[in-house]
């Protein structure tokens, strides 16, 4: 009885041993699928978050330099296949104060928005990234009780660097140039005006 025991425990034992060694030979060398490196910070996907800075400029032709607190809110998506390189695109639209007084007139910046595409190289949870594209938004002059506003489509440049902080999160810090194109204006005597003006701004992603 004792020599059955004993023969049918080995039995059992070399079974076990037989499977394991079947299941490591299967699993070796498969093809490992996921973009990304064990344990790499992905910046691949969506995203949503907020912002808010500070801006100040000039109007063309004109001495007012509106400048003012800026917020709003930024979409975009980025694309990353497994190497430092991260490419995007990202929108944004935002309110502001940046106002000014000259003499009789006055100019502000009610809003403003960009579409833009990003390139950055990304050290695991820090991105540093280039960005330029669209800038379109409003200048307003006012005089003696009279408004007059434009809608100008122009450009933007700048960079920043971005920070995963915690799961589906980041932070980042970004400056931004941005030139609305001229308009004529009727209140300062049909001179072309248009406002340039540079921003500094923080910001929050949640990413998808």
């Amino acid at each position: 009885m004792t020599r059955f025991v004993a023969r049918a425990l080995a039995l059992i034992v070399a079974g076990w041993t037989t499977s394991a060694a079947s299941a490591d030979l299967n699993n070796y060398g498969s093809p490992y699928t996921v973009y990304q490196p064990l344990n790499a910070y992905s910046w691949a996907g969506p995203y949503l978050g907020g912002n808010a800075g500070y801006g100040w400029g000039s109007v063309e032709n004109n001495p007012t330099k509106p400048s003012g607190f800026v917020g709003g809110v930024q979409a975009g998506y980025n694309f990353q296949n497994g190497s430092p390189w991260v490419f995007g695109i990202e929108a944004d639209i935002q309110g502001s104060t940046a106002d000014d007084r000259f003499a009789p007139w006055k100019f502000s910046n009610p809003w403003f928005g960009t579409v833009r595409g990003r390139a950055g190289y990304a050290v695991n949870n820090v991105l540093f990234y280039a960005t330029g594209g669209l800038a379109f938004g409003e200048l307003r002059g006012e005089t003696f009780g009279v408004t007059e506003s434009r809608t100008n489509a122009g450009f933007t440049v700048g960079a920043g660097a971005e920070m995963g902080f915690a799961p589906n999160w980041s932070a980042k810090i970004e400056y931004l140039y941005v030139d609305l194109a001229n308009s004529n204006f009727t209140i300062t005597g049909g001179a072309s005006n248009g406002y340039s003006f540079s921003l500094v701004r923080a910001g929050i992603n949640y990413h998808f």
